[in-house]
């Protein structure tokens, strides 16, 4: 299904959604609506057709629900990632802690609980898709490599490295960490990291900031980002604390 993008968009070509959803009366309703957008849509009704379809039209992102047949989303999000990092908007029914945490840590970028308002997954859809030209074009402007002690972070190939070892983050884990590595020691303020790598702020949503700085630091070290209760988050150019980086892995990509 495929109908003409929205007038404004700064891409070439209108983008692919690959919408992910077990129930066909929801999963049509999302896709109908994205098409009404002006996306180009992908349908698959559980994990493995995720992964063969994520494969086949190389979505520029995925919408997809936490329960599924086959397997759940959050193994479609190791394996997706594996193959081609992309963003990813998880839908949940389950909305505790513990599943955002471990949804955030393979690389979900952001979640909608259900029921959903179909505007506010649209305006989430929008709002990651902008996250990803803004970062494609801020890494051609600017210099590729920013050094914060022993942490080197390549813009243009978006790698990092903690003492020489690849770290492997997720898109959006690895523009936190930009944002925060352009002013290292400084403060950055949640609600203007949220604007700033997000795309938006809300203040009821910001345990999505917490658990994508819990990820970060599980990867690079935790002493590395530090809290400022209250305010925000710091990168130390020089933790005494840090941990060493988990295995070598690739790199992300938006």
């Amino acid at each position: 299904m495929e109908q003409g993008y929205a007038v404004g968009s700064p891409r070439e070509e209108p983008p692919t959604l690959l919408v992910v959803e077990d129930d066909p009366t929801i999963n049509q309703a999302l896709t109908d609506r994205f098409a009404a957008e002006g996306f180009r849509v992908v349908q698959a009704f559980d994990g493995p057709g995720a992964v063969t379809a994520h494969e086949q039209h190389a979505p520029d992102l995925v919408v997809l629900d936490l329960m599924l047949p086959g397997f759940d989303g959050l193994e479609v999000c190791r394996r997706v990632h594996a193959l081609r990092p992309v963003p990813v908007l998880m839908l949940t029914a389950r909305a505790d802690e513990t599943d955002l945490l471990v949804g955030l840590g393979v690389g979900a970028d952001d979640y909608v609980t259900k029921p959903f308002r179909m505007r506010e997954v649209v305006a989430r859809v929008r709002a990651l898709l902008r996250r990803v030209d803004r970062a494609r074009e801020i890494a051609a402007a600017q210099q590729p490599l920013l050094v914060v002690g022993d942490l080197t972070i390549d813009r243009s190939t978006r790698r990092v490295a903690v003492r020489g070892a690849s770290v492997h983050l997720t898109p959006l884990e690895f523009d936190l960490l930009v944002a925060l590595a352009e002013e290292p020691g400084a403060v950055r303020a949640r609600d203007e990291l949220m604007r700033e790598v997000w795309g938006w702020a809300d203040a009821g949503r910001t345990r999505t900031l917490d658990s994508h700085v819990k990820s970060l630091r599980a990867k690079i070290g935790a002493a590395r980002v530090r809290t400022v209760h209250g305010v925000g988050y710091a990168l130390e150019a020089d933790p005494r604390e840090a941990q060493p980086p988990g295995p070598v892995t690739q790199a992300a990509r938006p």
